[in-house]
């Protein structure tokens, strides 16, 4: 009934036979776990009256294929459609500032999504194991992308994360083993931890000059990779950062100052490449473990 204003938590937890759900106008809220577990369910119809949809929500609605969010929502609680694996079609109004944590997770399904200009911030895990999505597009808006926020979506091709973006969070694009293309902005200052282990389909990267840290394994298991470039921002490069990239032929490193280096940097990396460094710094590299393992020449 239309005097309904809150859908209230686990109301429609477990209904598997439920197919279809209309939303009256009167109700502002869908709480928590509330159609949890409604593996029938096909459709939804989410009036402009509902503002916040609760953590759990739709939680293994496996047969869900679509969801128009109205801009009248501006929060999506956590994992909100955690596990909807046919859900291939979202739009996320503008009126939501954050995607929260899990909320598309092993959303396999889904193909492509824009985050709009009002998201300013990509939770943890937030679209983790979307295995279908190939093409996703960040506004500028953009400011952090959270800890395995693309793991394992493997179907992406290409990512250009925005000027905006201050830093990648760790394991964030981990495993996406379909990633060709990487555009990073200027304003990222850190790349966090596995944040591009086994990609294996990159063939080059470029690090802005923003960056000061490379996270521990940031790179690693990268067989595609053939060169490196290392800005002289560059003051700390974590263990294994580029472990097992059994593809380079070349690193270049602009770093005049030695950057600070973990354990085992350049394991399993063919030792017979060249290593491009200053002129003026040329000696210090070549005394230097590790740097000193390559072919370094003066640039």
């Amino acid at each position: 009934p239309n005097s309904v204003t809150h859908i209230g938590d686990y109301v429609f937890s477990g209904c598997k036979s439920l197919t279809s759900v209309t939303i009256p106008n009167s109700v502002t809220s869908i709480g928590e776990l509330a159609f949890w577990n409604c593996k029938s369910l096909t459709s939804v119809t989410i009036p402009n009256s509902v503002n916040s949809i609760g953590r759990l929500s739709f939680w293994n609605c496996e047969s869900l294929t679509s969801v128009i969010i109205p801009n009248s929502v501006t929060s999506i609680g956590w994992g909100a459609f955690n596990s909807c694996i046919s859900l291939t079609s979202v739009t996320i109004p503008n009126s939501v500032t954050s995607i929260g944590n899990n909320v598309f997770y092993q959303c396999t399904g889904l193909i492509s999504i824009t985050i709009p200009n009002s998201i300013t911030s990509i939770g943890v895990n937030a679209f983790i194991g979307c295995t279908g999505l190939t093409s996703i597009t960040i506004s500028d808006s953009l400011t952090s992308i959270g800890n395995s926020a693309f793991e394992g979506c493997t179907g992406l091709t290409s990512i250009t994360i925005p000027n905006s973006v201050s830093s990648i969070g760790w394991g964030a694009f981990n495993n996406c083993t379909g990633l060709t293309s990487v555009f990073i902005g200027n304003s990222v200052t850190q790349i966090g931890g596995y944040a591009f282990n086994n990609c294996t389909g990159l063939s080059s990267i470029t690090i802005p000059n923003s960056v000061t840290h490379i996270r521990l394994d940031a790179f690693d298991g990268c067989t595609g990779l053939t060169s490196i470039t290392i800005p002289n921002s560059v003051t700390n490069i974590g263990s294994g950062a580029f472990s097992n990239c059994t593809g380079l032929t070349s690193i270049t490193c602009y770093a005049v100052k030695l950057p600070w280096l973990g354990e085992n940097v350049f394991l399993k990396v063919n030792k017979s490449i060249s290593l491009y460094v200053p002129k003026a710094s040329i000696d210090l590299y070549k005394a230097a473990e590790q740097w000193n393992d390559f072919n370094v020449k003066g640039i």
